[in-house]
């Protein structure tokens, strides 16, 4: 009997959605918090070009502020939260979505809402596609330990190039021009670098 084929993580415009997690003013704190604005900015606009959904969480704006305006999320209507996990106040969103395969998960912090955020999902039995240079924690020990307990669990690791090279698959694709004037540039560093050095869990 043939061995069960793993699941290859394969993303798709039409059945993935785009989660923006908390990207706050008084979060500026977080570790290469403007790069990871920044990158996760790069998968806003291509979620835009190739009319994927997006959502956007605040965690208790009233007292840790709006999102931070260099994301460009302006068009869209954040929601409130005070639980650590996005899926709660976006269950209405989700089950309003029966295509929805694979959940592609930006913010901060990684150990907190990020990780919670995951868990729910794969228990929902979506897949879940961690944006590796768009999420991070004001610790970086917890944020590499936060991407391999998701990856323990199931979720997908990836670059945002990597995703958007997924979501894209050929250099025909209509909007490949201007999602190519998105990735022209190299994304920002955000220290990951530096989290490959000598014994590592997310590679182990």
């Amino acid at each position: 009997m043939a061995a069960a084929r793993p699941c290859l993580g394969r993303v798709l415009p039409e059945s993935s959605i785009l989660f923006l997690c908390d990207m706050q003013e008084k979060f500026r704190h977080v570790a290469y918090f403007p790069q990871i604005v920044a990158v996760a900015a790069r998968m806003l606009k291509v979620a835009r070009l190739l009319e994927m959904p997006v959502v956007l969480t605040e965690q208790y704006p009233q007292r840790l502020g709006p999102t931070v305006p260099e994301l460009g999320a302006e068009s869209l209507q954040p929601l409130a939260k005070t639980c650590f996990s996005m899926v709660p106040a976006l269950q209405r969103e989700l089950d309003s979505r029966p295509q929805l395969r694979s959940v592609l998960l930006c913010g901060i912090e990684a150990q907190a809402c990020i990780l919670h955020t995951a868990l729910d999902l794969l228990d929902r039995g979506l897949q879940v596609h961690v944006v590796v240079d768009a999420c991070s924690s004001r610790s970086q020990v917890d944020r590499l330990v936060a991407l391999a307990r998701m990856r323990q669990s199931g979720a997908f690791l990836s670059t945002s190039e990597g995703l958007i090279l997924q979501l894209v698959q050929d250099a025909a694709h209509p909007q490949f021009r201007e999602i190519l004037k998105v990735i022209k540039e190299p994304a920002p560093d955000s220290g990951l670098l530096g989290l490959f050095q000598g014994q590592n869990p997310l590679i182990s």
